[in-house]
Parts: C-alpha cells; structure tokens; sequence
C-alpha cells in the first residue's frame, strides 16, 4: 500500500483559495493616509486642550468632543485597515458620534 492520495492535491489548495482582495488594498492604502492626517490633528487637539487648560484652568468640551469623534474614527479606520472589520468607514459609511463617557 502506498500513503499517497488519489487524485490532484493541487486542485484543492487552489479552490479553496479565495483571491487577492486588491481593491481592499487600495481603501485600505488610502484609509491608512487619512488615519495618518487624523492621528495629527488628535495630537494637535491635545496640545491645544492642554494649552486650553493652562490659560482658562478648565477644558474645553467642544475640544474634547471633537477629539472623541475623531479618535473613535481612526478606531474605525484601523479596524478596517486591519479586516477587524468589513463595513468601510467615512465617506462610505457614517461619521462616528462617540458617547462621552462619565469620566
């Protein structure tokens, strides 16, 4: 007797192969630009909010809801660059509205 299977092993690698998701690659690229941009102004954000808080001694909510907006979108951004997740995020689906949390 010999161990080698009958018929063509080849055949069932290659059917079960799904193919290269390439235009993936490409909204994955450009959404990896935007997050690149979004990671920036979330850093500048904080600068401000701390700049924010030396000269009044108190935050700004509208700095602070805006930076949780955006951080909760580069979430969104990285969780499809990743295929965490497969619905695509804005301009293809909707802008995030993150709750504040009570912290």
């Amino acid at each position: 007797m010999t161990d080698t299977p009958t018929g063509n092993g080849n055949n069932a690698r290659t059917a079960a192969r799904s193919p290269f998701p390439a235009v993936r690659l490409l909204y994955a690229i450009g959404f990896a630009l935007v997050a690149w941009f979004v990671f920036w102004i979330v850093v500048l954000l904080a600068v401000l909010q701390f700049v924010v808080v030396g000269v009044k001694g108190k935050l700004n909510d509208e700095i602070k809801s805006l930076s949780l907006n955006l951080v909760q979108y580069l979430w969104e951004l990285l969780v499809f660059i990743t295929f965490t997740r497969d619905e695509q995020p804005f301009p293809f689906g909707p802008f995030p509205h993150a709750n504040p949390s009570p912290v």
